[in-house]
């Protein structure tokens, strides 16, 4: 008896170190007193290096060092490419020390792509680092945080293509070249005309801006009803590579 005890007792220790084994290939948990280092350090392994969540991913020295100290708050543009219009656009908010992916949506950025030399009617959007600190449009103020001038003047005009003529219902102010603290649509431009103006966040119409970031309506509201001057928000913009420099580029000329 002893011996078909001990025979049972066998093989359910190896059934139960094969169920173990199973377990841990799919993805299952063996319970211990957490000192496999070694399994750890090889999982880190297979999936890469650790992410730095104190920062925004994507973003090198260079821009990173712009954003502010008290910004808890960064739309971080992804440009597809130099020359691209599409874009992918994505809110981070920071907790404490750490970065965390908010949201994320499809965007549309300058017909020509991007630029870190913004010149009017270059069809660019300027690559950098901008606060986001005042909004506005055709439509009425959804709840918004910002600052909000609700007016019809904003509408775009009616000799433009169809497909545009929502793209002001809402709007919120980048602030490139232009005085905080007023409507998105006052025309000062302490830079001067040369260097272009009037770049918004605003409704997408499916494809390239003159130099604005376009997104969907729905987008556009979430961000409206959740950026927080409190907060600081600000938007970082461009292309990935230039996202990603660590130093300051040499000035490309606007074509």
């Amino acid at each position: 008896m002893r011996k078909n005890g001990a025979s049972r007792t066998a093989v359910a220790a190896v059934a139960l170190g094969t169920l173990l084994a199973s377990l841990s290939a799919c993805g299952g948990t063996h319970q211990s007193d957490g000192g496999d280092k070694d399994a750890s350090a090889k999982v880190s392994a297979a999936h890469g290096p650790a992410v730095d969540r104190t920062r925004i991913p994507g973003i090198g020295d260079r821009l990173h060092r712009r954003i502010p100290a008290d910004s808890g708050q960064v739309l971080a543009v992804y440009g597809d490419d130099r020359d691209s219009a599409r874009a992918t656009a994505v809110l981070y908010t920071r907790h404490g020390g750490i970065w965390s992916r908010e949201r994320s949506w499809p965007a549309h950025n300058g017909r020509k792509g991007w630029t870190t030399d913004h010149h009017e009617d270059d069809l660019r959007s300027p690559v950098g680092v901008f606060t986001l600190s005042d909004a506005g449009g055709v439509l009425a103020d959804p709840g918004s945080r910002l600052p909000y001038t609700h007016d019809a003047s904003f509408a775009a005009p009616h000799w433009w293509a169809k497909s545009h003529w929502h793209d002001f219902d809402y709007v919120i102010a980048i602030d490139y070249n232009r005085l905080k603290g007023t409507p998105p649509d006052d025309p000062t431009r302490p830079q001067g005309d040369e260097k272009g103006g009037g770049i918004w966040l605003h409704l997408d119409h499916g494809s390239g801006t003159s130099a604005c970031i376009s997104l969907s309506k729905a987008a556009m509201q979430y961000l409206l009803r959740t950026l927080d001057p409190h907060l600081h928000p600000v938007v970082v913009m461009g292309d990935r590579a230039n996202l990603k420099a660590q130093a300051a580029p040499t000035v490309e000329p606007s074509q």
